[in-house]
């Protein structure tokens, strides 16, 4: 660790397979909390490259638990959290309009850090029991369209560096690194980056893992679309920056996106949008992101034609329906 930490103070960068190493020791103990604090503070100084966070992907997939859904070809949404606008559970909730209009959805979440509710505390909030086992995963995503993996659950080494995390209380490389550790390891992803430079970051890994993706990221700071201001999406195929009147929507207040004081009222804002009693302005930023999502599925449709899906989930119950067999199957 003393010659690496010294490297990357001089400016060296890292290889993929030496961050990979890296990060392999640490799920053995091999480091203090002192070295680790020191050596991820000197590489955020110095701005984490592809390589480094790549190999950081590796190790962590490597001794974590995977899980096999390749056969159904999901895909994941979610995004990078860290934006501090307290939004309603908008990724998760556009999730079951995918799998409304028909695709599989293997979901990677977990508790909040910066809002009341992330992904783990609406779904939990269900009456849903988290789980790793492969057959409960493969007929949850069989009969409700989507699996949800609990990240805690698959990536183990995360727990190794918990106590520098907490001790820095600023981020680090980890912080960029939930959206790349779906143990599910799906070749779909739409993901939703805070800022330009994030948006650039990823663009360039999902390049490198040939994936087929889409990134979104509002101008005003918000890690998806939120139809308050214009927003960038980008995919292997093009970079576009978009109004919400492209999408024949309104520009609306971000007031309009909170996400409530408690974990219960966040769970009835996103049950809203599903049952159709939500306020319009939240109904139309899933459907906003879920096209998004379905554009990445289907690369050759236009944006419209996937806003037209997307509403036809929703507005056939569809969408509902999928998430109350989700519930069944996982509670």
């Amino acid at each position: 660790m003393k010659t690496l930490l010294q490297d990357v103070i001089e400016g060296r960068t890292l290889g993929r397979n030496e961050m990979r190493d890296l990060m392999i020791s640490i799920t053995h103990e091999q480091f203090s909390d002192i070295h680790l604090a020191a050596f991820f503070t000197a590489i955020r100084l110095r701005g984490e490259t592809v390589d480094e966070i790549l190999g950081l992907r590796d190790g962590l997939l490597i001794t974590g638990t995977p899980i096999d859904l390749s056969d159904f070809d999901p895909i994941d949404l979610v995004g990078t959290g860290g934006d501090g606008k307290n939004t309603f559970n908008i990724s998760t909730c556009a999730c079951f309009v995918v799998a409304g209009a028909g695709f599989k959805v293997a979901k990677h979440g977990n508790f909040a850090a910066t809002s009341v509710s992330g992904a783990s505390h609406v779904i939990q909030a269900h009456g849903v029991a988290f789980t790793a086992d492969p057959g409960r995963l493969r007929r949850s995503i069989e009969e409700s369209g989507i699996a949800y993996l609990h990240a805690p659950l698959f990536a183990h080494g995360m727990k190794f560096v918990a106590p520098m995390r907490r001790a820095l209380q600023v981020p680090t490389a980890f912080n960029l690194l939930g959206p790349l550790v779906n143990p599910a390891q799906p070749r779909r992803q739409l993901l939703g980056t805070a800022t330009l430079s994030q948006l650039r970051l990823y663009h360039n890994i999902f390049e490198r893992l040939s994936m087929d993706f889409g990134i979104v990221s509002s101008t005003d700071g918000y890690d998806e679309i939120s139809l308050t201001a214009d927003f960038k999406f980008v995919t292997h195929r093009d970079e576009r920056v978009l109004r919400p009147s492209d999408l024949g929507m309104e520009r609306i207040e971000p007031d309009a996106l909170y996400g409530g004081r408690t974990v219960e009222e966040a769970r009835t804002l996103f049950d809203s949008v599903l049952d159709g009693t939500s306020t319009p302005e939240r109904r139309a930023v899933v459907l906003a992101n879920a096209a998004a999502a379905l554009s990445v599925c289907l690369p050759d449709a236009t944006l419209d034609e996937c806003l037209a899906r997307a509403v036809e989930s929703l507005d056939s119950g569809r969408a509902l329906q999928s998430l109350r067999r989700f519930i069944e199957v996982n509670s």
